[in-house]
């Protein structure tokens, strides 16, 4: 059994924090949450990730592993309790890594995007982008599940929680924006695995609450505009 000295580094509200929090959840490991400041950055951060100088960090017996999906990864090789994370046959494992990919180097970006553009028009035509990405996710869930709950299966894999992590910036985005951006009608898997997803016991604990999260974004789209 590996060692339970574990440690993340993190912030409530970041989505990339709740993917190695969730991925500890399933394999049922008890870590300490240690929160960072947005705005600084503790000594111990820095020591952890001098490269990239960012959240989440995984420490695990003193030794840091740092970006999101690398932890993952690790949490899932190095914990035999729960069930397996990522798929076990090499083609799936592939197509989950890619299409988490596209969630991280386009799909987020352009989910961002929508908060920060000026007028209208600009602010369509980049929902219209996070839809058409949707689109393509919903594709990819169809392939990916086999008609089972979630896009590792029928319990929580790598896919659900890269893609899963996002949900709570989703429904903040269509509120604050008078927006529907996972619609039911056209994207209607993604939309119950949503729910599902939401409701899992090693996600709701860790999932920020809408208001919450909402008034934060408030803050930091306030803080943008400032600068």
């Amino acid at each position: 059994m590996a060692s339970e000295d574990v440690k993340i580094l993190g912030a409530w509200p970041s989505p990339f924090v709740m993917r190695p929090r969730i991925a500890l959840n399933i394999k049922s490991v008890n870590y300490e949450f240690l929160q960072e400041q947005f705005g600084s950055k503790s000594d111990l951060l820095l020591k952890s990730n001098p490269v990239y100088k960012k959240i989440p960090v995984l420490i695990h017996g003193e030794k840091p592993i740092c970006e999101s999906l690398i932890i993952v990864q690790y949490i899932d090789e190095v914990w035999d309790s729960g069930h397996s994370i990522l798929p076990s046959d090499p083609y799936d494992r592939a197509v989950a890594k890619f299409w988490a990919t596209y969630i991280d180097d386009k799909w987020f970006p352009g989910l961002r995007t929508i908060s920060r553009a000026e007028g209208e028009e600009a602010k369509k035509a980049a929902a219209e982008e996070v839809t058409a990405g949707l689109v393509l996710l919903e594709d990819a869930f169809i392939k990916c599940s086999k008609g089972r709950s979630f896009f590792g299966g029928e319990k929580i894999g790598y896919l659900d929680i890269a893609l899963g992590c996002f949900l709570g910036w989703l429904r903040v985005t269509e509120k604050m924006g008078n927006l529907k951006l996972l619609d039911e009608n056209k994207t209607p898997n993604l939309f119950k695995w949503a729910e599902k997803f939401s409701s899992d016991a090693a996600v709701k604990e860790v999932m920020p609450e809408t208001g919450k999260l909402m008034d934060f974004a408030k803050v930091l789209l306030a803080k943008s505009k400032a600068s």
